[in-house]
């Protein structure tokens, strides 16, 4: 093959590896809602981090486009939950109990 297309293969390569990396991110950061999400959140968390971290793939490890497929239908799932959770009433661990009324918004005094 010729350096270009290469050049085309590594860009490819590196920007589905940050795909994937920022994928991996945002679901590490859903973590703190496992607990109110239930079981069903808890395998999707981890069976999505188990599966991008493990070397057993569909497809081989330079393409990371199953990788991509599974963080990014495991964060689908998890913000399914979170708002069955909302429709029910039933709050997230660190937020309020009730929506703050934006009539009752407080100006800073000057």
């Amino acid at each position: 093959m010729s350096r270009e297309a290469w050049l085309i293969i590594g860009v490819l390569a590196v920007a589905t590896f940050a795909g994937a990396v920022l994928l991996a991110v945002r679901l590490i950061r859903a973590r703190r809602l496992l607990g109110a999400l239930g079981a069903n959140g808890k395998v999707a968390f981890y069976g999505a981090l188990l599966y991008t971290v493990l070397p057993v793939d569909l497809l081989p490890d330079p393409i990371y486009l199953d990788d991509i497929g599974v963080l990014a239908g495991a964060l689908l799932y998890l913000n399914h939950l979170v708002r069955q959770r909302r429709a029910a009433g039933r709050p997230l661990p660190g937020q309020p109990d009730t929506p703050p009324d934006p009539g009752r918004i407080r100006r800073p005094v000057r």
